[in-house]
């Protein structure tokens, strides 16, 4: 499903990220580990297009979406068409406090209908559907009984859940987080864990930038291991962090193993 060759970052003189390449297939799950400032949010957000690479292609179901030779693929006007493809959760949920849960979830969708041919005519009913979806997508993510509520009212769970919720809204192809627990406290990293884990049970295509080792090797497909903006290691979850063979993926997770 998602195609990455050869991708190239930089930042002035900094380079960031240097010829990454992996693939990922319909339904699996990827995660990326690594010290901070080796380059994973930086690739995720070169995914979703809120970076624009320097060198490298990005297809996706095999549509090229990003092909840096061209010089049209860098200036295109069309950049939110292809972030359409993915579903981004922050690390910081980035919910409109003015908005309630549902409202957060529709809003994007809501958007988008306008553009449609019949949106004049049946508004009523297209805003109709956009909310039974959001509700349902809330009822996923247990929070049915609370819709109504603001960001304000809400746990950090509850509003990551919430973000969760919003980024399946699109019914992206690939659904991207970047450190989706880092902002939480301990005991509420379990309930945003269990949201993704079923999500992966139900075979979402997933790329996952994440902390949480032991999470990474139950329920990934795949690991990324990077250092300095470059791939390390990459392999089977579970062979990748119970038995490394690259020895700064070894001395990366020996310090997790010591905590």
């Amino acid at each position: 499903m998602l195609e990455v060759k050869n991708i190239e970052k930089h930042f002035g003189s900094t380079d960031v990220l240097k010829n990454i390449s992996f693939d990922l297939e319909e339904g699996q799950t990827l995660a990326i580990i690594g010290s901070s400032g080796s380059g994973k949010t930086t690739l995720l957000r070169c995914l979703n297009f809120l970076e624009i690479p320097n060198g490298g292609t990005i297809a996706v179901n095999d549509e090229i979406l990003f092909d840096a030779s061209q010089i049209k693929s860098k200036k295109d006007k069309d950049l939110r068409d292809k972030r359409l493809h993915f579903g981004m959760v922050f690390q910081s949920f980035n919910l409109f406090p003015q908005y309630t849960a549902l409202e957060n979830v529709t809003l994007a969708e809501k958007m988008l209908a306008k553009d449609l041919p019949d949106f004049k005519q049946n508004k009523k009913e297209i805003y109709n559907k956009i909310e039974e979806h959001g509700k349902e997508l809330l009822a996923r993510m247990g929070l049915a009984d609370r819709v109504n509520h603001y960001p304000h009212q809400l746990s950090g769970g509850q509003q990551q859940r919430v973000a969760i919720a919003r980024a399946l809204a699109l019914k992206p192809d690939i659904l991207c987080f970047d450190e989706p627990t880092s902002a939480l406290d301990p005991e509420l990293t379990g309930e945003v864990l269990k949201v993704i884990k079923s999500l992966a049970e139900e075979k979402t295509t997933m790329v996952i930038v994440t902390h949480e080792m032991a999470f990474a090797r139950d329920v990934a497909d795949t690991v990324i291991f990077m250092d300095g903006g470059v791939i390390v290691e990459q392999g089977d979850a579970k062979q990748v962090i119970e038995n490394p063979q690259e020895e700064r993926t070894r001395q990366f997770l020996s310090r997790f193993s010591q905590n």
